[in-house]
């Protein structure tokens, strides 16, 4: 999967004035398998940009070039067949059911898509630290624990790259690297990219790149 961004920059941040390094207005480029951290400080339009490649914003100026093609000649069917296959989210607010069990979430989502058996997902559960809050409520846990239970969910999604917004910053130092460890394994089983958003500069070795805005 390849991105191609040419001299993009958000409505609402017209104006304002962006060093040369920036993703805003600039010619940037990037796909599977890069392993991408992007960097910014709160404010600075990092959920914007990881909206701008899953195709939930369109309010800005310059082009977004997926695959080669420039997004503005998407259909919705175009867009419904990608996020199938091709790309997978974790979104900054998680949009996990409430109402419903840990394995209730997950199981929904996997009968769509038949990714895995429930035992490799139990497995998940468990190597994240989690695996006692199976018949939990989302509702009921804690920020750092829906994090990973949407972190196993964006994994249960065929995908060649998986945006991120932010997917750890409810969880401590541990818990991080070992979700971390599982995205990168289940990344390089299907020769898989990602772009992970974070507050601050992560010279982890598991990047093969970073950006900044």
């Amino acid at each position: 999967m390849k991105f191609e961004l040419q001299h993009i920059v958000p409505d609402p941040l017209k104006g304002e004035a962006f060093l040369a390094d920036s993703v805003w207005n600039q010619k940037v480029g990037f796909g599977s398998p890069e392993k991408i951290l992007l960097n910014a400080s709160s404010g600075k339009g990092k959920s914007t940009f990881i909206n701008i490649l899953y195709g939930l914003r369109k309010d800005y100026s310059g082009a977004l070039i997926i695959n080669e093609k420039p997004v503005e000649q998407y259909s919705i069917h175009d867009w419904i067949e990608l996020r199938r296959g091709d790309l997978s989210f974790i979104p900054q607010d998680l949009q996990l059911f409430h109402s419903s069990t840990v394995l209730e979430n997950l199981i929904l989502k996997n009968k769509l898509t038949h990714q895995y058996n429930e035992s490799i997902i139990i497995e998940m559960l468990e190597r994240l630290g989690i695996g006692d809050k199976i018949y939990q409520s989302c509702g009921t846990l804690s920020m750092g624990q829906q994090q990973r239970v949407a972190i196993i969910r964006s994994l249960l999604q065929p995908f060649t790259f998986l945006l991120m917004d932010e997917p750890f910053s409810h969880l401590d130092e541990k818990n991080t690297a070992i979700a971390m460890n599982l995205i990168n394994e289940v990344t390089e089983e299907r020769g898989a990219g990602y772009v992970l958003t974070s507050l601050g500069s992560n010279h982890d070795q598991t990047f093969n790149r970073e950006l900044n805005i």
